[in-house]
């Protein structure tokens, strides 16, 4: 295993402060230091302050009070950053939306949260809303450029509470239309205060390679920016051998990738030519991050690997810290500090260690609820005996005797064949473990013997020829006969969204329209 390098000591964070102040603060102190990168452009602490400044104003002019929103969709930009801090600073509650989503679904969003400002590029403005569209490229009017106030505009200050919302970001939409869930500023503080620990500081590189919609990217991004770092914004379109070379031109300490991008990655020829030396600490989250490919990121890569398993909703988080636990990579690690996660059964009973069931979770960093949808935010919780407040996660799991939590599958993943529970990750394992399958998704479909069946979609290894005969049978021949799959096919890629997570619902679709 390779050795972690350490940056200088920093110092430590007060109590609680709104991320859009510390920008200030750094301004103040390093103002020619830089502090977001993208391609051939650069914008210093100072630089970032005043633009800032002048979206807060901006924002303030036009009459947008605190605790309201803006919604923002676009690409990763420097102008996405300065737009988002600027709303922080303004007080307003920041909507990311993601540029994936349907015309229909980005108007939905966009009214749902209640957003007079919509910060979008020309690309995605197709659709109709009442809010007032800003074109941050330019590629249509008013371009940001002209909406914002002179230079040297300050905003009037605003007293920001932890428990004012900070942002609303809306679920993937993976099984459904999405839900906006409020975060408050407390619950990104905790990130921060987290993010302590891993070395994040004015000496680190932070290099972003996934869209600023989501909290896979926000939980490494406000950070980074919060303890003083530089942000390397990577180009939209992920290429592995660009970040790559990205990493190794701007000695990056930090990065958060999804477990689809550790790959592309590692498989890359040349992976070995690169100097990636300055790395202190590697992240991933929002997709299981199975163990062979945690071992060889251990294996081939400097620097720390740390797995965080959580929702964007909040509530417990589990910390993985691969380098100190090579013997846990089957697991999400152990619940963070002041992270409280327990395992209950279909009746709501709290399950012993060794038992299975779902995991229910607790700490300072939960969402407020879902945005104008007080039935589904009371769905998702669960309450103790002595009446605390529990997220539910909806993913089956147990812990071990030493406190290390097993992730099984999704709840609504999980197949009832027979009467018997089937968990797709199981034999996703298993074909996994086949030298002709790359990449794998189990899904349960509708049997008429036996309620549900497993199937799955398979990835093959560019240049193997196994059939899909010989791989069934092969996956068959080594699980139990209630495990068998049903079918199997084969698939040039598995669908994903935007974080990587496969995209099961879409793949349940094909297979019973075919």
């Amino acid at each position: 295993m390779t050795q972690t390098p350490s940056l200088p000591a920093t110092t430590a964070l007060p109590p609680f402060q709104a991320i859009a102040d510390l920008v200030r603060d750094h301004a103040g102190r390093r103002p020619m230091q830089a502090a977001l990168v993208q391609g051939n452009r650069a914008v210093t602490w100072g630089q970032l302050d005043a633009m800032v400044d002048r979206v807060a104003a901006s924002l303030q002019r036009d009459g947008v009070q605190p605790g309201q929103a803006i919604a923002v969709c676009a690409t990763n930009s420097l102008e996405y950053v300065a737009v988002f801090l600027g709303g922080l600073r303004a007080g307003a509650a920041v909507a990311p939306l993601s540029t994936h989503s349907s015309p229909q679904q980005l108007a939905g969003m966009v009214e749902d949260c209640g957003a007079r400002h919509f910060f979008v590029d020309g690309a995605l403005a197709a659709f109709d809303t009442p809010a007032r569209r800003i074109f941050m490229d330019g590629a249509g009017t008013p371009a940001l450029a002209d909406w914002l106030l002179p230079e040297g505009s300050r905003p009037e200050a605003v007293d920001v509470a932890p428990a004012a919302p900070f942002n609303i970001i809306y679920s993937s939409g993976t099984t459904g239309m999405p839900k906006g869930i409020v975060q408050p500023h407390a619950m990104r503080w905790g990130h921060v205060a987290r993010a302590a620990s891993y070395g994040y500081g004015p000496a680190a590189v932070t290099l972003i390679a996934t869209s600023l919609c989501s909290n896979t990217t926000l939980v490494c991004f406000f950070p980074a920016i919060a303890r003083g770092g530089m942000v390397v914004l990577a180009p939209p379109k992920f290429d592995a051998a660009a970040w790559l070379a990205l990493a190794e031109k701007h000695k990056a300490t930090h990065a958060m990738l999804v477990p689809v991008q550790y790959q592309r990655i590692l498989a890359r020829e040349d992976f070995d030519d690169y100097n990636l030396s300055s790395f202190v600490m590697k992240f991933s989250t929002s997709a299981p991050l199975h163990a062979a490919l945690k071992q060889e990121i251990l294996d081939r890569w400097p620097g720390g690997l740390v797995e965080f398993y959580g929702m964007t909703e909040g509530g417990g988080t589990c910390v993985l810290e691969a380098h100190n636990f090579p013997d846990k990579l089957h697991t999400v690690g152990r619940p963070g500090e002041g992270h409280d996660i327990r395992v209950i059964d279909e009746d709501g009973a709290e399950l012993p260690r060794g038992e299975v069931g779902e995991v229910v979770g607790r700490s300072g960093a939960m969402m407020t609820g879902y945005h104008r949808q007080p039935e589904k935010t009371r769905e998702a919780e669960w309450y103790d005996g002595e009446g605390r407040r529990y997220i539910r996660t909806g993913d089956v799991g147990r812990f071990d005797e030493e406190g290390f939590l097993t992730l099984m599958d999704r709840r609504k993943d999980m197949v009832i064949s027979g009467g018997f529970n089937i968990y797709p990750s199981d034999l996703e394992a298993v074909l996994r473990r086949h030298p002709a399958v790359a990449d794998a998704a189990v899904i349960g479909v509708p049997s008429k013997e036996w309620g549900e069946s497993p199937v799955a979609y398979v990835v093959p290894v560019a240049g193997e020829s196994a059939s899909v005969d010989d791989i069934r049978a092969w996956v068959n021949a080594q699980v139990g006969k209630t495990q068998r799959l049903a079918g199997l096919r084969l698939a040039t890629e598995l669908p994903r969204n935007e974080i990587g997570k496969v995209l099961k619902r879409q793949l349940r679709e094909q297979w019973t329209a075919s």
